[in-house]
């Protein structure tokens, strides 16, 4: 079978071919630099920024670098099986692309959902699509083709304009309902404070929310005739602060669906979530996004064993190849990523983001059989050491 990590050769030999170098950058540092380059300065910082001083971001990708894999030779890895269970499908690596709420305005054409499904599509990378799209979900959905996508909600105090969404989302045919949990406000974000200014506020991304039957009955007038009132009701109702644990049943009873929950980082959590019903854990701490000084990777070992087998997905920090195996091998069923396929939609598009996509899983795969693990059912806590 062919190995993902092919895509470096392919790379070499159109290099022979003359001066045809890569046509985007090919590491975490490079796709940053060439997004900053294209973003317009305030949707860049936007992107980019975290919680507080960043330093939570900043230990995100600290906290890879303090763990190493344990090379095993004469392992027989040269071919590599990239592919886990998932709910019931069968995908052919664990990477997934993690929401992103602005992800629309990302591309040139201003329809950056759709350019991620496309690449989901074509790559066979699940997308966990933001309830805070450009384009509607139904059409975001059917973009998917025959890849499995999950729906990301951010639970409004509207409990109808709640139901509503889930049901479409459903009936679209997303393959799983991952909640936010840490986001029914916004974090101390300093570079958006400092700008005065937050994209969904001035109307992007609310495509799913402007086109809900729900939402548009709470109008005086439709968002075609005034985009003002219809985002500021949705300042109204985008988060739910009172939801608790007694909310757990209703968000169960809305769908059959896999549900998972997002930021889920505590053992007890974990445990609670599992006797309500839930079917898989989301770790993360949204990147830095939200509650500063909360680690992410450092917890994960935990919410794996309090899981208890159910699927756990983690984000919060990759941003290479090594980075997905060593959180594999803590534990996780999937790993989730941003930031990387965010700055290659912004430079590409689609292509930007299968680009990315195929950078990394063909650094995974290198790190995999070059340290002699075959496949991911291979990978465990002792293939890691850590540094110091």
């Amino acid at each position: 079978m062919a190995n993902y990590a092919d895509f470096n050769l392919g790379l070499y030999f159109a290099g022979l071919q003359g001066d045809n170098p890569p046509p985007y950058p090919v590491t975490f540092a490079g796709l940053e630099a060439a997004a900053r380059e294209k973003l317009e300065h305030r949707l860049f910082d936007y992107v980019v920024g975290g919680a507080g001083d960043e330093h939570t971001q900043r230990a995100n990708v600290a906290a890879f670098e303090r763990w190493g894999i344990v090379p095993r030779m004469l392992a027989g890895a040269a071919e590599r099986d990239l592919s886990i269970k998932l709910f019931g499908h069968r995908l052919p690596t664990p990477l997934v692309m993690s929401p992103i709420g602005v992800i629309g305005v990302m591309t040139d054409d201003e329809h950056g959902d759709l350019a991620t499904a496309a690449a989901s599509a074509a790559s066979g990378v699940p997308m966990v699509a933001s309830t805070l799209m450009q384009d509607p979900l139904e059409d975001v959905a059917a973009a998917l083709g025959d890849t499995p996508g999950f729906f990301q909600l951010y639970t409004p105090n509207d409990r109808e304009i709640a139901e509503s969404l889930v049901r479409r989302a459903e009936t679209a045919g997303f393959s799983g309902l991952v909640v936010t949990l840490d986001t029914w406000t916004l974090g101390y974000r300093p570079r958006d404070l400092q700008h005065a200014t937050f994209p969904q506020l001035r109307g992007y991304c609310l495509a799913n929310y402007f086109t809900d039957p729900v939402f548009r009955s709470r109008l005086i007038a439709p968002p075609e005739e005034d985009l003002s009132a219809a985002t500021m009701h949705w300042a109204s109702i985008f988060g739910n602060p009172a939801l608790s644990w007694e909310d757990l049943a209703w968000l169960r009873s809305l769908t059959d669906l896999p549900l998972l929950l997002k930021g889920i980082c505590h053992p007890d959590d974990v445990r609670r979530a599992r006797d309500g019903g839930v079917n898989g854990i989301y770790c993360s701490n949204h990147g830095g996004r939200q509650a500063a000084t909360a680690p992410a990777l450092e917890l994960l070992p935990a919410v794996v064993e309090a899981a208890d087998g159910m699927p756990v997905i983690f984000d919060s920090g990759p941003r290479s190849g090594p980075d997905i195996v060593k959180a594999i091998a803590l534990g996780a069923t999937a790993v989730g990523i941003g930031r990387p396929y965010g700055y290659g939609a912004a430079i590409g598009g689609q292509a930007g983001i299968e680009f990315v996509l195929s950078c990394l899983l063909a650094e995974t795969d290198l790190t995999m059989g070059l340290n002699g693990y075959a496949s991911v059912a291979d990978l465990s806590r002792d293939a890691l050491v850590r540094f110091g």
